[in-house]
């Protein structure tokens, strides 16, 4: 179930948790900047193929770039 987080969440959940960083913006966004380890997944490209190969056991952060 999708729930917001703040960036202490993030830092919580990747640290203690081992979540999962997505980044949903296009690939070269994600090579210009993104997270520590996170991975790129555009959102024009997110299917079933995509998501097949990621552990959904794992919490998992999708995010992109916000101007706010």
């Amino acid at each position: 179930m999708p729930v917001e987080i703040d960036a202490d969440g993030v830092r919580r959940l990747t640290s203690v948790g081992g979540a999962l960083l997505v980044e949903v913006l296009p690939e070269d966004e994600y090579r210009e900047e993104h997270l520590p380890d996170a991975i790129n997944i555009p959102l024009k490209a997110l299917n079933g193929e995509a998501v097949a190969s990621v552990d959904r056991a794992r919490p998992i952060i999708v995010y992109c770039h916000d101007d706010l």
